[in-house]
């Protein structure tokens, strides 16, 4: 029997922590999660119009100290770093995930419309283009609508989560004519429940996605082993 494998978890805020927690927790309770916390990285970008430079070399070292403590795999839970990200993952030899790829994957296969709610205005961009490259390998009809909630990361920042998930599932209830609907980024998980209450159309998050395709990883990689697979 294999030993579960490391999971790195990259984080560049706190809300981010707990609702992807919460999916390894649910999906895959035998994985050994590392929280890597790094909040400079969120207000530093929201600073800047594009990624640049520094933040590039900051995600790549953020990458290869991850690498170093023996992990089999890196998560990044920060939705605005894609770019960055993907540079990251060509310097090292395992694999490294976007917060959203496993997500945008799920909501391509459901082929059609994608309705992205997002609350984190300087991701939008980057998010759109993943989206696209993805869509562009896969299903080129594929379209995303982006829809921003005012006011819903400052409720959780704050502490106020009832509040963000009531914004996030009133806008949602706004939505007609969609295949699904993506929450953008991992701390808007935590309103998914609400969200489902307020529309028909199938919600997809990003943690659960991405803990769904990193135990895919690992398996095909032969690093997961029979008892873990059993507890699936």
């Amino acid at each position: 029997m294999k030993a579960t494998p490391r999971i790195a978890l990259i984080h560049a805020t706190t809300i981010a922590m707990e609702p992807i927690t919460h999916s390894f927790k649910a999906a895959w309770p035998e994985a050994q999660m590392v929280n890597i916390l790094e909040d400079s990285l969120s207000p530093d970008r929201a600073k800047v119009a594009e990624l640049t430079d520094e933040l590039v070399a900051r995600i790549v070292a953020l990458t290869a100290y991850a690498r170093s403590i023996g992990s089999a795999a890196v998560l990044f839970t920060c939705s605005a770093f894609g770019r960055a990200i993907e540079h990251a993952a060509k310097q090292v030899d395992i694999p490294v995930l976007k917060p959203n790829e496993a997500m945008f994957e799920q909501a391509i296969r459901r082929g059609g419309r994608t309705a992205m709610l997002y609350t984190f205005a300087p991701a939008k961009d980057s998010m759109e283009q993943e989206f696209r490259e993805e869509a562009d390998r896969t299903d080129p009809s594929a379209m995303i609508t982006s829809f921003f909630v005012p006011g819903a990361i400052d409720a959780v920042r704050a502490g106020d989560v009832e509040t963000h998930n009531r914004l996030i599932a009133a806008e949602a209830a706004k939505l007609k004519d969609f295949d699904a609907i993506t929450l953008a980024h991992f701390s808007m998980a935590r309103a998914r429940k609400a969200v489902e209450a307020a529309t028909n159309i199938p919600v997809l998050t990003s943690p659960d996605a991405a803990v769904a395709k990193l135990r895919i990883l690992l398996e095909k990689n032969n690093l997961v082993g029979d008892t873990e697979r059993a507890c699936a």
